[in-house]
Parts: structure tokens; sequence; C-alpha cells
């Protein structure tokens, strides 16, 4: 069990599939209750998180409406009384041309990916405050450090989240607060193998295996690949670190 996690509770944004749910399970395992907060039915993290014995609250949740943010945030108050975590990781990576992209197509992905960790981080960073201890993670990507296309948006919100993280853990270090982020790879998610493989790709298998020949750990990266670095960023053991983004992509991106 990670130091400090003993019934710590932690809300999760994008839960109820993919990396936030390989997230929740992780963290239950190692004693933290889990809020999840997804627009989607959640009923297979609720049972992960239950047979680790933790407690599992459910707040269905449009992360880039504030009144939906804010609701939601009320609800996990009124059920646990606190959030000592928060994991943003709810998030959409449509590919789309720049040529093709409209104002309205920006909006929304930034909406959700970007505007959606301000928003999270506003409603429980107060109760971190005062209690004097929390943890914020985010989940930017290496397509920050990568020759990609397609992806204006994308990437854009994706670094706009390592400066958020930068600047947010400056002001909150001396309340006992740390702010993270990580950098993850392409990742085997549903979302990832549901969505058409880019120009040059028959399959999202084979572009899977394309993008592993380019790390130094030649295999695809899946969601458990990152549970260990969710686990230590959100202990004791990460007290010291903060404003910093980890790339956990298998050795492609170096920094």
């Amino acid at each position: 069990m990670a130091k400090g996690h003993k019934d710590k509770v932690a809300v999760i944004t994008g839960a109820a599939n993919g990396l936030g749910q390989a997230f929740a399970k992780r963290l239950a395992e190692e004693g933290v209750h889990i809020a999840i907060a997804d627009i989607g039915a959640a009923d297979a993290t609720v049972k992960l998180v239950q047979q680790a014995g933790r407690d599992a609250f459910v707040s269905k949740c449009d992360v880039s409406s504030p009144d939906s943010v804010a609701a939601m945030a009320a609800d996990v108050q009124k059920h646990f009384g606190r959030a000592d975590i928060l994991i943003n990781c709810a998030g959409i990576f449509p590919q789309q041309s720049f040529d093709d992209m409209t104002y309205a197509d920006w909006k929304r992905l930034l909406g959700i990916n970007l505007d959606s960790v301000f928003l999270c981080s506003s409603a429980f960073v107060p109760g971190m405050k005062k209690r004097g201890w929390g943890r914020i993670v985010s989940m930017s990507s290496s397509t920050v450090g990568s020759v990609v296309t397609g992806f204006v948006h994308y990437v854009s919100s994706k670094a706009g989240i390592i400066g958020f993280t930068r600047a947010l853990a400056s002001e909150l270090g001396p309340h006992g607060i740390t702010v993270n982020a990580i950098a993850p790879g392409l990742t085997k998610t549903p979302g990832a193998m549901s969505r058409a493989p880019r120009p040059g790709f028959a399959t999202m298998d084979d572009e899977f295996e394309s993008v592993a020949q380019f790390q130094a750990i030649k295999r695809a990266e899946v969601p458990d690949d990152l549970a260990g670095t969710i686990s230590y960023l959100t202990s004791d053991d990460a007290a010291f670190i903060t404003g910093q983004t980890l790339n956990v992509d298998g050795g492609r991106v170096r920094s």
C-alpha cells in the first residue's frame, strides 16, 4: 500500500472506463475511496472499487460545464465530506485537420480537456487548503513533444495542462498540496481502439505497433502502465514533487 493512501478520498474524472478506471482500481486496492465523475455509465468501475473493499460513489458530470462540476463537487462533499485527491482524466482526442477545424470544434475540445481541469481544481482546492493536504494529477500527453498531425486542438489542450500544472503548483505548495501531470503515449484504451487509425495505417493495431517501434520499450502502452505513477504521485512518498510532468510513454519522448 502506498504511504498515506488509506481512507483518503479520490475524485477521478472520466473514470467510467479506460485510464480513469485503471486509476480507480489501483487506488481502491491501496485503501482509497473513489468518487467517479463521468457522463458515461460507471457500473464496471463501481464493481472494481467495491471488490477492493472501498466505497464507490458516482456523480454524472459534464466536466466542461461549471454548473455540472459544481453539482458534482456538492455531491462528493455530501457523500464523503471531503476530497483529498483529484485526478483530471476526462478528455477527448478527435483527429481533425486544421483546415477542417472550426472554432466550435476548438472550443468543445478545450472545454472538455482543459477548462475541466480549471473547474474541478477550483471546486476542490479550497477544501484541500483547509485540511493542509492534497494531491492533484492531470493527464497531459506525449504528443506535446511529438511530431503528429491532425491534433492542433488536442495538443494545445495538453500543453495547456502542463502550464496550468506548473503555475498552480507554485500557488498551492505552501498549503501542503502538490500539483503534477502525467504525459502518456498512445494507450490501448477502449476510446483509442474505437477511433479510426491515422492515414497510412489499416487498423489501430497497426498504428500501435508502429508507435511502439519509436519507444525504448517496444510494446503498446496499456492503462495499467500508468497506474503505478498515479499511485506514487498521490502518496506521501511524493510530497516533495510538484509542478512536474512525467513522461510515461515507454521512452518515446525525452525531457
